[in-house]
């Protein structure tokens, strides 16, 4: 591949660099065809010049977290970690926040507690994800629950198009006299002609969209439509339309109490009513710790000292509840245990910062053992982000127990329940010869049954390329029409991350990190890649990576 004199400087195409920028989170190993690192605004809208023009495909990238694969591509890695100026301003007394898509949600939460602030949602990835990430993938957390995703606290970005152009996009409810709007005349042109494009269609898109705490499949039409901001399709594309470069935020106040329990179930079909009951409340999580997640830590070594809990428990609950005083989320507590005493086996409070540590110690126990496992037995997220409505939690559930089984794989089943979020780990044996096969089937499966139940497929970690093909199965030719009309008005050349988000021919289980299948790359990348898989490392620099390996 020919680069233009004026990128040569911050563009790479040696083996290593390549190899180290073959794999994010996930289960994909895709070696790009060279590597960029913009160091500004002006190198970053100089490359989107040359891409535009060349046709050349641009995978922008932060910390490489994200699970779908929309992270890694065959055409130029764009690493944003560089990318200057980089900005972290807090306002506290507008209760806003200004930051570069590089700054991670924990420096955001870090600055912003100092006034007694933080933006609520909370993804596990906190501590390395960018917000630039985030606001790609709509991202989400326990909190969801109470707070919303990641969409509703954005009230501004600073996009770069594929024009080389960049300008501010704002919510019009968020217009602050002074305050930059939308500055650049081509994205309002962009936004009139989806405005006509789209919301004619607005029965439909209501009618096609699923019915669910979550989703973060497609482009938000159904965002769009209620709002009428651009912001709207930008939040969840998964740099399929613009890179984004700065981001403004709404702030909330953080809670000045908080408390928990852990509550443990004998039936499965019980979270149908045990949780409704819990979420009347106004808890700020529900989350779900299934069976073959508690049976993972029982029989696992672990360092950590874990409560005991019934032996015949089905499902476990752990409830958190916020507030400004404690005799106020005190009464939550007696409250939701009052609420669940048909269905509980046992309940468990915890109304101190030990005891609350102590109780969500056993959420947090699996990840070790999960990234732990041999190179034999590959945790591997497949189907692990499905969402169904309330009512249909248990049904779901156990329909991937059941799929599993009959496939002859494991599963690990945890999540959001007050969300209908599950998140499944498959442990295929890698020594079994059909395991790829069963492994895409059980995915076939699982998601068709998400569908059936009027669930989505992607409740918070996007589409990527593992979920790109079940686009139309989810919302129907039609709208996929409408989500091929938002894409070709950002991105007419198809340059932007092209197979992530709207592929429907490319195999989901193709171009694996692990099995007999994977893309070469050296041995030594290969390690230090699975050591940051392991040990939680995305902060580290791929970039670096290649080159201290080398030495």
């Amino acid at each position: 591949m020919e680069f233009p004199a004026n990128l040569r400087e911050i563009i790479r195409d040696d083996a290593r660099a390549r190899a180290a920028y073959s794999e994010g989170a996930g289960i994909y190993r895709i070696v790009p065809a060279a590597v960029c690192t913009p160091r500004n605004v002006a190198e970053l809208s100089q490359l989107l010049r040359w891409a535009f023009e060349s046709g050349t495909a641009l995978i922008f990238r932060g910390a490489g977290s994200a699970m779908g694969g929309g992270n890694v591509g065959s055409g130029v890695v764009v690493d944003l970690a560089a990318l200057a100026p980089r900005v972290l301003a807090i306002d506290p007394v507008g209760r806003t926040a200004r930051t570069s898509a590089n700054v991670t949600l924990a420096e955001l939460n870090d600055a912003a507690s100092a006034s007694g602030l933080r933006l609520p949602p909370d993804p596990s990835s906190a501590n390395w994800a960018t917000v630039g990430g985030m606001v790609s993938t709509n991202a989400a957390g326990p909190r969801t629950l109470r707070y919303g995703s990641i969409r509703p606290w954005v009230r501004a970005l600073e996009v770069v198009t594929t024009s080389g152009d960049h300008g501010w996009i704002r919510r019009r409810a968020e217009a602050v006299p002074g305050e930059p709007g939308m500055s650049d005349a081509a994205l309002l042109e962009l936004e009139a002609r989806l405005t006509s494009e789209i919301h004619p269609f607005a029965s439909l898109i209501s009618a096609s969209f699923p019915r669910t705490r979550k989703n973060s499949s497609g482009y938000a039409l159904d965002a769009f439509v209620e709002s009428g901001d651009l912001v709207d399709l930008l939040i969840g594309s998964e740099g399929t339309l613009a890179a984004i470069i700065t981001v403004d935020w709404r702030l909330d106040p953080i809670p000045a109490e908080h408390a928990a329990l852990r509550i443990s179930l004998r039936s499965l079909d019980d979270l149908g009513d045990a949780v409704p009951a819990l979420a009347r409340l106004g808890p700020s999580a529900i989350e779900l710790l299934d069976r073959t997640f508690l049976e993972l830590v029982r029989t696992s070594s672990r360092s950590v000292e874990l409560p005991a809990w019934p032996t015949d428990t089905q499902a476990m609950l752990l409830v958190e509840f916020e507030g400004e005083n404690t005799g106020s989320v005190r009464g939550l507590v007696g409250d939701a245990v009052r609420a669940v005493e048909p269905w509980a086996a046992e309940v468990e409070t915890a109304l101190t910062a030990d005891e609350e540590r102590r109780l969500w110690a056993l959420r947090h126990a699996a990840s070790p053992i999960l990234v732990g496992l041999p190179e034999t037995r590959r945790s591997m997220q497949v189907i692990e982000d499905g969402c169904v409505p309330l009512s249909r939690l248990a049904e779901y559930i156990g329909f991937i127990r059941r799929a599993a089984d009959t496939r002859g794989l494991s599963v690990v089943i945890f999540g959001h329940a007050g969300d209908g979020n599950v998140h499944v780990n498959l442990l295929p044996e890698l020594a079994r010869v059909d395991w790829q096969t069963q492994v895409a089937g059980l995915m076939d499966e699982v998601m068709a049954e998400v569908i059936r139940l009027g669930g989505t497929v992607t409740g918070e970690h996007g589409d990527g390329r593992l979920r790109a093909g079940l686009l139309e199965a989810q919302y129907g030719a039609e709208v996929v029409t409408l989500f091929r009309k938002v894409k070709t008005a950002f991105d007419p050349n198809g340059i932007l991350n092209p197979g992530v988000l709207l592929d429907p021919d490319a195999p989901a289980i193709a171009r694996l990190k692990t099995g007999t299948g994977a893309a070469p790359i050296p041995g030594d990348i290969a390690r230090a890649l699975r050591d940051i898989e392991r040990t939680g490392g995305y902060a580290r620099v791929r970039m670096e990576v290649a080159d201290e390996v080398a030495g």
